[in-house]
């Protein structure tokens, strides 16, 4: 059987002034970074937003995310994203993370729970993790309890919780993955939810769940046709105004393209192609390149 692959091509981004801006947004980044392992909280709050934005950035003229470099940035948000994490969840510290691909080793304090260390900071960071490949980061991720998350003092619709509990409970074989996932899905209807808006919601906040829904019923058809559907909307929400569209963080769609690694790991056919999905992450072809 011939196999029928799906395009979403990205929307137009301007990359003119793409090179001035990734050595800006490097500096930046790696002033954060240098200052992670100091004892007050200056950059840590910036520093999984910057690394992350630094990542998509990357894939603005790299879109299949075939250079070293893009990978590289996408480790490093990554790293970032667990290390908050490590830190905040650690009896004491110091707490020894890596971040970086020459082996630079920060050793942060632990922190206790933080404003930074919220749930929707948890989920980009178990994203990363997937779309890396990173084991021993998603166990450490899935062993953070929703109730330290809650100590954030951060404000989100109870639909996040239920998702986060969803993944934590797939990870470790639980049983309530379902009651989990219906509670989650539940959550993301516009009526019910109360902080976010309908447009996020519908475009940005649900399609991952219906994507793992399609994921664990084991049904690579209906997920193929969801994942159209999840950068189809994706490409609608950041073509919403003029500010979405020329935002780095519109590059990379990390949900769909996080649950798209998960499916392609448990071999089911990823029939859609987009540069929303870079191809080299999706296929984990860098993966092992270094000791992350």
């Amino acid at each position: 059987m011939v196999q029928v692959v799906t395009s979403v091509p990205r929307h137009d981004y301007p990359t003119d002034n793409a090179a001035e801006g990734l050595s800006v947004l490097n500096e930046t980044a790696n002033w954060i970074l240098g200052e992670l392992d100091e004892p007050d909280d200056i950059g840590r709050g910036q520093a999984l937003s910057t690394s992350l934005a630094l990542a998509q950035t990357h894939c603005a003229v790299d879109p299949y995310a075939s250079k070293f470099e893009t990978w590289e940035a996408w480790v490093t948000a990554m790293q970032v994203g667990s290390a908050l994490f490590d830190s905040a969840t650690a009896a004491e510290g110091p707490v020894v993370c890596r971040i970086g691909s020459h082996g630079a080793v920060k050793n942060l304090p632990a922190t206790g729970p933080t404003s930074y260390t919220h749930a929707g900071a948890w989920l980009t960071s178990f994203y990363l993790a997937v779309v890396c490949r990173d084991n021993a980061r998603l166990e450490r991720l899935a062993q953070v309890p929703v109730a330290f998350l809650r100590e954030s003092g951060a404000v989100f619709d109870e639909y996040i919780y239920s998702w986060v509990e969803t993944l934590q409970s797939l990870f470790f074989g639980r049983q309530d993955v379902g009651e989990k996932l219906e509670s989650a899905f539940h959550g993301t209807d516009p009526e019910v939810a109360q902080v976010a808006d309908k447009e996020t919601l519908l475009k940005i906040l649900y399609p991952p769940i219906n994507l793992f829904y399609r994921f664990v019923k084991r049904d690579s058809m209906e997920f193929n046709e969801a994942l159209v559907e999840a950068l189809t909307w994706h490409k609608q929400y950041w073509t919403g105004d003029e500010a979405r569209s020329v935002s780095s963080d519109g590059l990379v769609a990390l949900g769909p393209l996080a649950l798209a690694c998960m499916a392609y790991d448990n071999d089911f056919p990823i029939e859609v192609e987009s540069e929303y999905l870079p191809k080299a992450l999706l296929q984990r072809n860098w993966v092992g390149e270094y000791a992350t």
